[in-house]
């Protein structure tokens, strides 16, 4: 199975870019997404260090809540 994690754009230099998500930082190619009108605060679902597709900080917030759940239903099953 393969997952995507959602983060938001917070610097943009050609294809490349600096993405955050809950405190994490990464560096990130946006060469897949190169004809996107890309700017710093999009989200973006990054997958193997690419950024794949755009999407609303309300589907970035809905994903996260929900990786949040299955981390805490894992710890407690633990």
């Amino acid at each position: 199975m393969c997952l995507a994690i959602p983060m938001q754009i917070s610097h943009i230099d050609g294809y490349n870019a600096k993405c955050t998500a809950k405190g994490v930082q990464r560096e990130v190619s946006l060469f897949l997404l190169q004809d996107d009108d890309l700017q710093v605060g999009d989200y973006v679902l990054i997958h193997v260090g690419y950024a794949i597709q755009k999407i609303s900080e309300q589907d970035a917030h809905t994903a996260w809540e929900l990786f949040d759940e299955m981390y805490l239903q894992e710890v407690a099953s633990a």
